[in-house]
């Protein structure tokens, strides 16, 4: 007897329970109709605060500098992770969020020209990124082509650590070349033939750790001009040479439609022997 009146009561203790669920979810039906719980569901492509909401801050290029360069060494993760921490990374560590929310170990697919296919070098891909990380393309496109036009016609490196260079690198002034290109495999690569360094020396490293440090200062000198002079803010450096030329006849309406880029042609289409005829008497392996 006493089993059956406890079924009992556990039975009209569920339909009590029932009763009480039934009446909630009515009350949440009325309080929030379909549509409002679609709208509150994630939308494709939708960005917390929205495209572009994340606002830079004025950093101290020399400051960030240093940063940049330590960010190389760090791990091991090079030249593109090191240039973003140096400009988001320090807003993070001055500001807090939103900057530290980023994965910030993400950019070690840049090292080595992104993941070491000697493409574009990893340190201009790291500070595009920062600059696309608060300005859209028609404010950063310009902003880009200022530091990589720079880039192509600087003699490497500039920045030297001094007493703070890494173990790992090397300690004291570094012989310097112009790259003509933004590509990582010729940029190093005509360091190395300049120098007679080795591509996989110690001097080598450093003296990528160093270029790391000179693209993070120059992408904040450009960042903090663009934050002073805002839509008003233009490059002052003009197309090469060479894309002009080569743009006369090239590209979308000219004679042939086979050029797109604002990259230097002359560090690929020189004329010279080298670039032409590229496998000429080349010892067979």
């Amino acid at each position: 007897m006493d089993q059956n009146r406890r079924l009992f009561l556990g039975a009209m203790g569920g339909l009590a329970l029932g009763s009480t669920l039934t009446g909630t979810g009515i009350a949440f039906a009325k309080d929030n109709p379909p549509a409002a719980a679609a709208e509150a569901k994630p939308q494709r492509f939708a960005q917390m605060g929205g495209d572009f909401s994340w606002k830079y801050q004025k950093l101290d290029p020399a400051e960030s500098a240093m940063v940049a360069y330590e960010g190389y060494w760090h791990k091991g993760y090079g030249c593109g992770y090191g240039v973003y921490y140096g400009i988001v990374g320090m807003l993070a560590e001055k500001f807090g969020a939103p900057y530290n929310t980023f994965p910030f170990s993400i950019f070690e697919m840049f090292k080595g020209g992104m993941s070491d296919w000697g493409t574009i070098c990893g340190a201009l891909a790291g500070a595009s990124a920062a600059i696309f990380t608060f300005f859209p393309r028609k404010q950063a496109n310009p902003m880009v082509s200022e530091l990589f036009r720079w880039y192509e016609k600087t003699a490497f490196p500039i920045f030297d650590p001094k007493e703070a260079a890494n173990p790992k690198g090397f300690k004291g002034a570094l012989p310097t070349s112009v790259s003509n290109s933004v590509l990582c495999h010729i940029s190093v690569s005509r360091w190395a033939y300049t120098t007679k360094l080795g591509a996989n020396s110690k001097e080598r490293s450093e003296r990528c750790g160093r270029i790391t440090a000179d693209v993070c200062m120059k992408a904040i000198e450009i960042l903090n001009a663009k934050l002073d002079a805002g839509m008003d803010w233009k490059g002052a450096l003009p197309k090469q040479e060479s894309v002009v030329q080569c743009g006369a006849c090239h590209g979308k309406g000219k004679m042939t439609d086979t050029l797109k880029g604002n990259m230097g042609c002359d560090s690929c289409h020189s004329g010279s022997e080298a670039t032409m005829d590229k496998f000429h008497d080349h010892p067979k392996m």
